[in-house]
């Protein structure tokens, strides 16, 4: 039975682990996750979904700040593990770990496209009509290593980011025991650098809109739907949204048309269809009671 040394934070990765455990060809012997995050306007401090998994099977957890302490570096030696295995671990790790055993990384894009923090969320925002799963060897490069396998699939127009999540997280469940299997048997591909691209970690201010094009900003609500989520400069949240066409002009945030609850806002290129809003320290709220309230009608504008 071959040993692992499982690196991961977030739901993604406890699924992938969870099939591990799952699996009679492998032993999970030790567990390294972020240390607990204080949550909600207690600030409690909450352990990782990954973490939560380990303690109901009994396996042993580090909560390293980072991996460059060498109590942590020998802790994962001294378990003698076969692979490491990383799923959105949220650090680097040091060439120290890097040369205790093969570490694999499950990466949620097709690699080399989208190499860094917020591959699922660049697909969508590139509006890609195919993504997948990177099972790759690691090295001291960022997401540059030689990859071992792929799986890929066709997106619906209008998966949003956490659906979209879990179809990754059970692609790559399945990926990584078939990767660990036969991972003698693969010869590892070099990535081609000329084709490569980078994603930047997602700020809070990417999720404004100006209403400037209809197809970016159904891109976004895509992407961003959950965190940062949409909103407009002065902090209106916009909840649900739908594209209801690309190419026609219109002035930014004009109101077109009231239909049922929602409204039709036109954008410089195209126009959406809002249902749902959430002004700033309020209760969410359909998009025609905003418009009540504020004293909005057709041909006003959106703010």
């Amino acid at each position: 039975m071959k040993q692992i040394v499982y690196m991961g934070t977030p739901d993604y990765a406890k699924v992938i682990l969870e099939a591990i455990l799952k699996s009679d060809d492998f032993e999970v012997t030790l567990v390294i996750t972020q240390p607990d995050r204080p949550v909600g306007r207690h600030q409690e401090l909450v352990p990782s979904a990954v973490k939560s998994l380990a303690l109901e099977y009994g396996i042993e957890i580090l909560q390293p700040v980072n991996l460059k302490d060498d109590t942590i570096v020998d802790a994962i030696s001294n378990k003698k593990p076969d692979f490491i295995v990383v799923a959105a671990f949220g650090q680097l790790l040091p060439k120290k770990v890097l040369d205790i055993a093969p570490c694999i990384n499950l990466h949620a894009s097709l690699l080399p496209l989208y190499r860094g923090a917020s591959p699922v969320q660049q697909s969508l925002l590139n509006s890609d009509k195919f993504t997948g799963i990177t099972a790759m060897l690691m090295e001291e490069g960022l997401d540059s290593g030689p990859t071992l396998g792929y799986r890929y699939f066709s997106i619906p127009r209008d998966m949003l980011v956490d659906e979209l999540m879990v179809q990754l997280s059970q692609d790559a469940s399945l990926l990584i025991i078939d990767v660990l299997r036969d991972f003698d048997l693969i010869g590892p591909l070099p990535q081609t650098k000329a084709a490569s691209s980078h994603c930047k970690k997602i700020k809070k201010n990417d999720g404004i809109v100006d209403f400037g094009n209809a197809n970016e900003i159904y891109s976004k609500f895509k992407a961003y739907h959950g965190w940062p989520g949409l909103f407009l400069g002065g902090g209106l949240k916009i909840l649900s949204i739908k594209l209801v066409d690309g190419r026609t002009v219109h002035n930014r945030g004009e109101i077109l048309d009231i239909i049922g609850e929602s409204i039709v806002v036109g954008c410089g290129r195209g126009s959406v269809t809002i249902s749902s809003v959430q002004p700033p320290s309020k209760k969410p709220m359909s998009a025609k009671s905003y418009l009540i309230g504020r004293g909005l009608k057709i041909g006003d504008y959106i703010s």
